[in-house]
């Protein structure tokens, strides 16, 4: 995983989890408490709600996203860049600060009058954007959208994310955003959903990884929420979100955002990381297939050995000596293994060994299979016809497993 230098703010793993407040210069934009057309107040905003509760980042809209709305062109964006120019040296905190555009004109008067990075929400459709923001040394977030400069988009599944970021490639400091939200009506809040669940997929990028979820539709609905009363919500899913890989957060909460994200920071699963002689080893955020298959895809590597990527316990109950036997037989010679309850005490072992299915009276035991998800589909085929039951229990296991493996 790479980090990225914003204007001196490192942006990756084991950085703290980045906040992007968001300061909107457009009248039509729908959260009122961030709109200003005024440079001075925009300043205080900056300063009183932003930096000071802890935003690392201030991102600038010059226009709402809002589809009711005509686009704005180039040289339109740009006449509203100077009140967000004015707001940005009359601040008094320390930020790093952002562009929200789709042009690579609009990119390139922003960091020519001291921006420091750009947030396009068009995902390069604009061919020159990665070129202009590489000869300013800026750092660029990376929305996924259709390569449509008439209007960002969404993506509804999570494989067109990953190839609508692919689009156009990546410069060295890119940011990519897998764009929650309902900026089309093809996307339902169901896909926003598995967006969500399947997160971690985009690390496979290598890079850093920015949400914008604040308040977002999909979140609201699951606890029937309105806009107003949907901070909690958004606090939830914002520590689960940097516990799954995500690096920045946008949002309109600043304060509330960036305790979120440090909780979800400081619970993450900690990954194996160290360099010697050369030899780099990183532990990668991988809990799925779907996820080994995004980082093999970006190293060109056989997909094949996605299956064996990660190790699934299963833990087994109802079982009797003969389903056991059934259940070591099946796992000999593969890279599953099977642990009855109580075969740590040998004594305990051969008695499980020696009992049959044969009304003797002993209660049913449970047992514990680890394999890889490729490993008990072997197992599986095995028990295929030797065991009814067994046959039916691992049809959902298998099942499931084929299911996480096609995410």
């Amino acid at each position: 995983m790479r980090t990225v230098d914003a204007a001196g703010l490192e942006i990756g793993d084991g950085r703290p989890p980045r906040i992007m407040g968001v300061l909107n210069v457009s009248a039509e934009s729908p959260y009122d408490p961030s709109v200003f057309d005024d440079p001075g107040e925009a300043a205080e905003y900056v300063d009183s709600e932003l930096i000071d509760e802890g935003a690392d980042i201030v991102d600038v809209g010059l226009e709402s996203a809002n589809k009711r709305f005509d686009v704005l062109t180039a040289d339109e964006e740009i006449d509203r860049l100077d009140t967000a120019v004015e707001a940005m040296a009359s601040t008094a905190g320390d930020a790093v600060w952002s562009i929200e555009t789709r042009y690579h004109e609009v990119a390139a008067e922003a960091l020519r009058r001291g921006f420091d990075m750009v947030n396009d929400v068009c995902g390069f459709a604009d061919p020159e954007m990665p070129a202009v923001c590489s000869s300013h040394d800026a750092a660029v977030v990376k929305m996924a959208s259709p390569p449509d400069l008439e209007r960002p988009g969404a993506i509804p599944d999570v494989d067109g994310i990953y190839e609508a970021l692919s689009r156009n490639g990546f410069t060295e400091k890119t940011i990519i955003d897998p764009a929650f939200g309902g900026w089309t009506e093809e996307k339902t809040l169901a896909d926003d959903r598995e967006t969500f669940r399947q997160l971690r997929e985009f690390r496979g990028y290598g890079r850093p990884m920015l949400v914008s979820i604040n308040r977002k539709n999909f979140l609201r609905e699951v606890a029937g929420r309105d806009t107003e009363a949907a901070l909690p919500v958004s606090l939830a899913a914002t520590s689960m979100a940097v516990e799954r890989g995500a690096h920045v957060i946008r949002t309109h909460d600043v304060a509330e955002t960036r305790d979120a994200a440090l909780i979800g920071a400081e619970f993450a699963r900690d990954r194996y990381r160290s360099t010697a002689d050369g030899i780099g080893v990183e532990e990668l955020d991988v809990t799925m297939p779907g996820e080994a298959t995004r980082h093999l895809d970006r190293l060109e590597a056989a997909a094949a050995i996605a299956d064996e990527s990660v190790v699934r316990v299963l833990e087994l109950s109802g079982l009797d000596g003969e389903r056991i036997r059934t259940l070591r037989a099946a796992t000999e010679g593969t890279t599953a293994a099977f642990a009855p309850a109580g075969s740590a005490n040998a004594e305990t072992e051969a008695e499980t060994k020696a009992t049959a299915t044969d009304g003797s009276g002993r209660e049913p035991t449970r047992g514990l299979l680890v394999g890889t998800p490729a490993a008990i589909a072997r197992v599986h085929e095995r028990v295929r016809g030797a065991d009814a039951a067994l046959e039916a229990a691992f049809d959902g296991v298998v099942e499931d497993g084929a299911t996480e493996r096609s995410k």
